[in-house]
């Protein structure tokens, strides 16, 4: 099965077994947006614009193979409980912020991880999966002061001491600190491509069109290089209803007969 993606003038073919979603959690003015940012363009905005739900999608092609990498920037008011556990159940990786100068911020990080531990555990059950949970607890702002700082290091370390698909970090949005570290060990857990880190690929802009997912694709300015990424511009979020049939079909496909408890979107 492909995903047709059209963007501009171009269609890029993923294969669905390529095809990811990375899921961002935490409360309001964490700087989720800030790391989302610095992942796609590597800039850091100064301005605070607060998040209803932002969606962006990043094409690669590396060594040849497509991949596709839809991001999720979610709200830190969660006004739709129900959106937010949708969230979790059709995510593939997760990355739960909070600021180290924030006391609540980090209970609010707790109270995720319980969630999604939670929610992915009973889709589990009913599917039968057997696939790690990769999540990064990250902590942001550790630009600050240390007279500022609200948050032990080794409180953070706690959190993922017990799962070894959990990993935490202390970055800076701000001054580009364990951005990429923290990426990479990420997509590492996962088992996707490291060279869908920030910096071990290429940049390159939707221009290049259906040229892009060849498999000799190469820019010929650019010598020992086989992993290009592509923003693109044109991606909407899949609807609700996609979602629910995506939740729906994986579940259905182990078999209708079984008797199941319910693990409903409420």
């Amino acid at each position: 099965m492909m995903k047709t993606l059209s963007g501009g003038n171009c269609n890029l073919n993923v294969p669905a077994k390529n095809s990811y979603r990375m899921v961002v959690l935490g409360a309001s003015r964490v700087g989720k947006s800030s790391i989302v940012s610095r992942f796609l363009n590597g800039r850091f905005e100064d301005q605070y614009t607060p998040t209803i739900e932002d969606f962006h999608r990043k094409v690669y092609n590396i060594r040849g193979d497509m991949y596709q990498l839809d991001i999720l920037d979610t709200s830190g008011n969660h006004p739709f409980p129900a959106m937010r556990r949708l969230s979790i159940l059709t995510g593939d990786v997760f990355i739960l912020v909070f600021s180290l100068d924030n006391r609540e911020s980090f209970d609010e990080v707790k109270r995720l991880q319980k969630q999604i531990l939670e929610v992915k555990s009973c889709l589990k059950n009913k599917t039968k999966e057997s696939a790690d949970l990769p999540m990064v607890i990250c902590g942001n702002k550790n630009d600050h002061s240390e007279i500022f700082r609200k948050v032990r290091t080794d409180e953070g370390e706690n959190l993922v001491s017990s799962d070894e698909n959990c990993a935490y970090f202390e970055v800076s949005a701000k001054k580009n600190t364990n951005v990429d570290e923290m990426f990479y060990v990420l997509f590492s857990m996962a088992k996707l491509p490291h060279e869908m880190s920030p910096s071990l690929h290429r940049k390159i802009s939707i221009q290049y069109g259906d040229t892009f997912q060849q498999k000799s694709f190469r820019m010929r300015r650019v010598k020992d290089m086989d992993a290009y990424g592509m923003i693109s511009p044109f991606a909407r979020r899949p609807s609700v209803n996609s979602d629910l049939k995506y939740i729906k079909s994986k579940v259905l496909r182990e078999g209708q007969s079984r008797e199941r408890e319910k693990c409903t979107v409420q």
